[in-house]
């Protein structure tokens, strides 16, 4: 497990105005289990991290209910919070919730749109990029990017909250490491959806929905 960084004031904890302060203490996390600060088995110290980000423990305290109700952490008496062991069964619970929730979203999105796919070609294209440097990290990025446009293009916020409480960012890196989907593969997936957008095709839902279950149906070490 890596070293304890420098204390931090609590201001370089909060990027965005009126986000609750659990809730940047939970995307900080989120971003310490990407970067592999905290691997499973491992142990998470409420008290510790609440001093490295200058925050008393209430918020991390919440935060880390929140990576428990998500499968990502376990609580157990007398031992604490520690990571789990992330397993494809998980990964196959959390896409069918995700594929659900960007069937609506596509669904609310496609008359707000109104055929401008201009938020979405900039992240296909870093995709494609990214497949032609064998850059999976930036693949991952913009994929989840391109995703995180369609669901802001619902314009519910409500939607977008249960969406970003799903960890994408980090069920996509592990789908890519569990199922080893080839990166031009991925990027081309994305293709038939810009095109329905630009369209305006009221099927659009259907096609972002199998496009994500399609990722969990895979059998694992698929091409």
């Amino acid at each position: 497990m890596a070293g304890i960084s420098p204390p931090e004031p609590p201001h370089s904890v909060v990027p965005v105005a009126r986000v609750p302060l659990s809730e940047q203490v939970r995307r900080h996390l989120l971003q310490q289990l990407l970067d592999g600060r905290w691997e499973p088995g491992d142990r998470i110290i409420e008290r510790r991290v609440a001093h490295e980000l200058g925050v008393s423990q209430a918020p991390v305290r919440e935060a880390l209910r929140d990576l428990q109700a998500m499968q990502l952490i376990e609580s157990t008496p007398g031992k604490g919070v520690r990571v789990r062991e992330l397993t494809p069964d998980q990964l196959s619970e959390v896409y069918p919730v995700r594929a659900a929730l960007e069937r609506l979203a596509a669904e609310l999105a496609v008359p707000r749109l109104a055929g401008d796919v201009s938020t979405l070609e900039p992240h296909l294209e870093r995709m494609h990029q990214a497949a032609r440097e064998g850059d999976t990290d930036a693949q991952i990025t913009h994929g989840v990017e391109f995703h995180r446009e369609i669901v802001r293009a619902a314009g519910n916020h409500v939607l977008f909250r249960n969406w970003e409480s799903l960890a994408i960012e980090l069920w996509t890196r592990l789908s890519l490491k569990w199922l080893r989907t080839g990166l031009h593969e991925n990027a081309a997936d994305h293709e038939a959806i810009v095109q329905a957008f630009r369209r305006q095709d009221p099927y659009a839902g259907r096609l972002v929905q199998l496009h994500v279950l399609d990722y969990a149906n895979k059998p694992i070490g698929a091409p």
